[in-house]
């Protein structure tokens, strides 16, 4: 990898942005051969939450070439999720091997700067031109710059503030919550029910369950629940601690700002303050957005949106490196049949569109139940026990390695959903 600027020539694929949806599609791309130029504006990751992950990342990181590093890593082994009522009652541990011994059924606790690092060192292994601190600055389209003329290229900046114009036949946009094509293109549609934010921080010394449960993600609704914490045990004795809520609620209307609020949440959930009663804490705290949103389409002629770029959901289940991760491999995929069919099209390159989507609507499904105050996965369980183990496939992730058609359908039933965002989803311009 090099801070210099690229080559003064034509790439197949350009990938603006170096996060992990971002490196997947640069490195599967560039495994096949093609010319792949990869820009990232920072110079090194800093800090990033989403620090959690689910145990469907083990095919995609098999996929990669990364299963051994991550193995040898220093994250946290996790290998289940538990979650506690308002009342502070908490459920048994979801263990993800209950169905599965396989060792994909284990996932890890990730440092995201260090994860991130080591997904774009892996693109640059591979074959792909990673630049960073080099920044996107333009998209280019042919036909007199209208919308729906293909790509053809991106205008960068480096560090000393030098613009080149750099060619390709496909653009992909991993540009994270920037969305820099949803934008341009008037795409981008927030789910209007899902608008909440996120407080959190890092304390050292906090309690950890001991033996297979140590490395568990625990979801902890407060009294009333009007919030929930995450509870995330990371590498250094360090455990990852925030607070998630609608934004009218956790923001506005607050006062002594995000430290106090942050407190005051806590004092609802006696178990998150038990946890960290004798603890340090070890950053300042921080605050986010956690807006969920989609585009309504993910392609267009000679360009693709992956990850965040395209969509978020909100973090209850730990899915967003998990999306960040499928979409790029599935854009990768569609992007290198496109470029050996010759076809650059919308459709050709967002002909993943669909599967990939389905995926997205079932843990949306599953999202809303959750905050649901009048649904309780207890009692729908104990109605339907032989559902328990497509929650569980949910829970790892599986929703495009096994059938759960049936758990949706059940809980379609008990839990009302709005419409999914935007109904053209795969690209036709071009």
């Amino acid at each position: 990898m090099t801070e210099a600027s690229p080559r003064a020539e034509d790439y197949d694929v350009v990938v603006a942005g170096g996060g992990p949806a971002g490196s997947t599609v640069a490195a599967l791309v560039a495994q096949q051969g093609y010319r792949v130029l990869l820009v990232e504006r920072s110079k090194e990751f800093g800090f990033k939450v989403g620090e959690s992950l689910v145990p469907a990342t083990y095919w995609t990181f098999e996929r990669l070439g990364v299963l051994d590093a991550m193995k040898a890593s220093r994250f946290v082994n996790k290998q289940s999720v538990q979650f506690f009522s308002g009342a502070g009652k908490g459920t048994m541990p979801f263990y993800f091997t209950e169905f599965d011994g396989h060792e994909s059924s284990h996932t890890w606790q990730v440092v995201r700067s260090e994860f991130d690092q080591m997904l774009l060192t892996n693109a640059a292994r591979l074959g792909a031109e990673v630049c960073r601190g080099v920044n996107m600055a333009e998209v280019l389209f042919d036909g007199d710059g209208r919308e729906d003329g293909p790509a053809r290229g991106v205008v960068i900046v480096d560090g000393q503030g030098v613009r080149r114009e750099i060619g390709c036949r496909v653009l992909v946009d991993a540009t994270g919550q920037k969305t820099t094509l949803a934008n341009r293109f008037g795409l981008k549609r927030e789910e209007p029910n899902l608008r909440n934010a996120s407080i959190y921080t890092h304390y050292r010394g906090a309690h950890r369950e001991p033996g297979i449960d140590e490395g568990a993600t625990v979801i902890l609704h407060t009294r009333g629940e009007r919030s929930w914490f995450w509870y995330i045990p990371l590498p250094d004795d360090t455990v990852s601690v925030g607070v998630v809520g609608p934004i009218d609620y956790l923001i506005r209307n607050r006062t002594g700002g995000a430290e106090a609020t942050f407190h005051a949440e806590m004092a609802l959930c006696p178990v998150v303050a038990e946890r960290v009663a004798k603890a340090k804490q070890a950053m300042p705290i921080r605050v986010a957005r956690d807006f969920s949103y989609r585009a309504t389409r993910m392609a267009g002629a000679g360009w693709s949106m992956v990850g965040d770029a395209f969509g978020f959901l909100d973090p209850i289940y730990s899915t967003g490196v998990f999306f960040a991760l499928k979409s790029g491999e599935m854009a990768a995929d569609s992007i290198c049949a496109g470029l050996a069919e010759g076809d650059l099209s919308g459709a050709s390159l967002g002909r993943h569109g669909e599967r990939f989507i389905a995926g997205m609507e079932a843990m949306r499904r599953l999202i809303y139940a959750y905050y649901d105050r009048d649904f309780s996965f207890g009692r729908f369980l104990k109605a339907s026990p032989h559902l328990r183990k497509d929650l569980i496939h949910m829970l790892v992730g599986n929703i495009y390695r096994e059938p759960v058609g049936e758990f949706l359908e059940a809980l379609s039933r008990e839990v009302e959903v709005p419409e999914a965002l935007g109904e053209e989803l795969v690209g036709e311009w071009g």
